[in-house]
């Protein structure tokens, strides 16, 4: 997908609102798909982007995270920890399969579909210029920020 223009979206924030990506064209945008709201993993991911926040301003750049969570969730999940930037529901998995982040995983050898933790990073002529699968979280920040800092 890397060079290639970014499958369009519209989907719900946690207020409730439509957000497309088309009204970032112009910034960079970091759109980090993740499993769910307050889960371990999830949480630390989401708090290291609101930690560093500042400076993906200063490089123009947006952070969109994307679940299957229904906005409620989200509301809760921003709220708790203070997350100041969107979080968007696709609850009925279209944004995710766009994406190809909607995948089988396997835990304790159960095989189930679900979210592979992923970010892409994209320019602002709308254009996807690095993806990141299988996102580790530890360090994954400094990662993002130092592709944006090249683009």
């Amino acid at each position: 997908m890397e060079g290639k223009k970014a499958p369009a979206f519209t989907l719900p924030n946690a207020e409730g609102k439509k957000v497309s990506l088309k009204d970032f064209l112009g910034k960079k945008v970091v759109l980090y798909f993740y499993p769910k709201d307050m889960t371990s993993g999830c949480t630390r991911e989401a708090c290291d982007f609101r930690d560093e926040f500042p400076n993906f301003g200063k490089l123009d750049a947006v952070v969109i995270g994307i679940s299957a969570d229904p906005e409620e969730m989200h509301r809760k999940f921003k709220g708790k920890y203070d997350l100041p930037f969107e979080l968007l529901s696709d609850t009925g998995k279209e944004v995710l399969e766009k994406y190809g982040v909607w995948k089988e995983k396997s835990m304790y050898g159960r095989k189930y579909m679900g979210i592979e933790r992923t970010t892409f990073v994209i320019d602002g002529k709308g254009v996807v210029r690095k993806v990141f699968p299988k996102v580790k979280v530890a360090g994954h920040i400094e990662e993002v920020l130092k592709t944006l800092k090249e683009i």
